[in-house]
């Protein structure tokens, strides 16, 4: 027989059918329910779909389950058969009556069967004390039904994480591409320039050599007439000769430069070719921008929102795809640095621009899982709300912080090594507030907006060198204890 509607939620279970179908009826997708209770489930739930796989019903009633009906009557028949039989049955072999229940054979004898070789080593208690030790056993199954309950939903959060895993991998193939065709775009752009310029240069060159050889080709022409002109007199009579000598000499002299003097107007391939991948390098470097922190998308609250790069995160619509975590925290909308930092200085800037509510600063590791329920310690912040700016340890309240102009970009600083978080304004180079701890574990950036009108924009920074960003960091630093 079919299997009960045990998906069904207990108050949408019709009683009359609470042990088996009495209008059994069989949809598309091969799944039978009682219809009295489908077609209430269908109401409730507002729409026609299966309550175990959600494959849609198109028609207005299923057809009724003949086969299923006929083994739900059969059923009936014989329960109630059963039913008439009297309450105190009797022993078939002697007649007496089942008093007695054999806990290694599990089945009623009489007092009679106690006697017999089968059960004369055998325990057999009464009926009414061996029914109260069973009863007492079968409550353990509750413990085994909450654990089958347990089960199916962490198998239904395995599915639903397997289908996010899914979109993750082809949302995350989709801007792996995007970005290499950026790039594939960028190395294609600089080839086509530098190729044009080639050819510009090779245009220019090929004019300034054709301008030359028009300009041999004359010179040479004339030569070539000089050369007729001055044969014809050679070979004149004496006296002739002799009266244009002074003509013959002038024209016999040639004031046109030699080949050897023409100026080069080769193509300049070392200009070209010279360092092309390291120049090209330099140039993709400048281009790329470098972001010192980046979003970890597993540790955003559903109403979080990253950019493709990682690096903005705005407040918005609760995500359907983050319905898969059991983990996701349902208070402060917030998302962490997919890096945590154990030794040294660091720092990044973050845009904060016309935030009404945000709140940055570093999370100790063991502090992730309770983030938004913390006691004294793990959480160093700085935040903004209904105007004003405050600094809070943990959990606590965001106390007071006196800011004399509004803040468009916020540093947050980590100098592990030295205990220290510190936060400033970079545009005005202001220092605004620092905690003090010794750190014994890794921390990670931490980031909450709850402004669906501004998102928060981690900055790009500028591949320094080793020496400068130490120098630079150190002055900060300094500044600090300065205060």
């Amino acid at each position: 027989m079919a299997t009960q509607p045990s998906h069904f939620e207990e108050n949408l279970l019709c009683p009359v059918c609470r042990d088996i179908f009495r209008d059994p009826v069989l949809l598309l997708c091969s799944h039978s329910f009682c219809w009295v209770c489908l077609d209430q489930y269908w109401e409730l739930s507002g729409s026609q779909m299966c309550p175990v796989c959600r494959t849609d019903f198109c028609m207005d009633r299923p057809p009724c389950n003949r086969a299923l009906k006929d083994l739900c009557e059969i059923f009936l028949q014989e329960r109630k058969n059963s039913m008439s039989v009297e309450a105190e049955l009797f022993c078939s072999v002697h007649g007496e009556k089942l008093k007695l229940f054999c806990e290694e054979d599990e089945h009623l004898v009489c007092s009679v069967c106690v006697n017999d070789d089968i059960h004369v080593k055998h325990t057999c208690r009464p009926v009414d004390e061996a029914a109260v030790a069973l009863k007492v056993f079968k409550t353990s199954l509750k413990s085994l039904r909450e654990k089958h309950k347990v089960l199916k939903s962490e198998k239904f959060i395995c599915n639903q994480r397997v289908k996010h895993i899914t979109h993750q991998a082809e949302q995350t193939e989709a801007h792996i591409k995007k970005q290499f065709e950026q790039l594939h775009q960028f190395l294609r752009d600089e080839e086509a320039a530098r190729i044009t310029a080639l050819r510009e240069e090779e245009e220019k060159k090929r004019k300034l050599s054709e301008e030359q050889m028009i300009r041999i080709n004359s010179e040479l022409s004339s030569l070539v007439e000089r050369v007729r002109i001055t044969e014809e007199e050679i070979e004149s009579s004496n006296i002739s000769f002799l009266l244009l000598t002074d003509a013959c000499s002038s024209s016999t002299q040639c004031n046109s430069p030699c080949p050897e003097n023409l100026p080069k107007v080769l193509i300049d391939v070392a200009k070209h070719l010279g360092n092309l991948k390291f120049s090209v390098w330099q140039k993709m470097k400048a281009a790329a921008k470098y972001i010192p922190v980046i979003l970890d998308p597993n540790t955003a609250h559903p109403c979080l929102h990253l950019s493709d790069n990682l690096s903005d995160v705005w407040f918005g619509q609760w995500s359907r795809q983050a319905l898969a975590y059991t983990n996701k925290c349902e208070g402060y909308s917030s998302v962490l640095g997919s890096e945590g930092f154990s030794s040294g200085t660091h720092y990044w800037d973050v845009e904060v621009g016309d935030n009404t509510t945000w709140v940055l600063g570093v999370i100790s590791e063991s502090a992730i899982q309770t983030r938004d329920n913390l006691s004294s310690s793990g959480l160093w912040r700085l935040g903004f709300h209904n105007g004003r700016y405050g600094q809070g340890l943990s959990g606590d309240i965001l106390m007071p912080l006196a800011v004399k102009q509004k803040v468009q970009r916020i540093r947050v600083q980590l100098d592990w090594d030295g205990g220290q978080v510190s936060f400033f304004n970079p545009l005005t180079d202001t220092h605004l507030h620092t905690f003090k701890h010794t750190f014994s574990e890794r921390v990670f950036p931490y980031f909450c907006n709850v402004c669906p009108s501004q998102a928060l924009r981690i900055l790009p920074v500028e591949m320094a060198p080793a020496g400068l960003e130490v120098q630079r960091l150190s002055a900060l630093t300094s500044k600090i204890e300065s205060k």
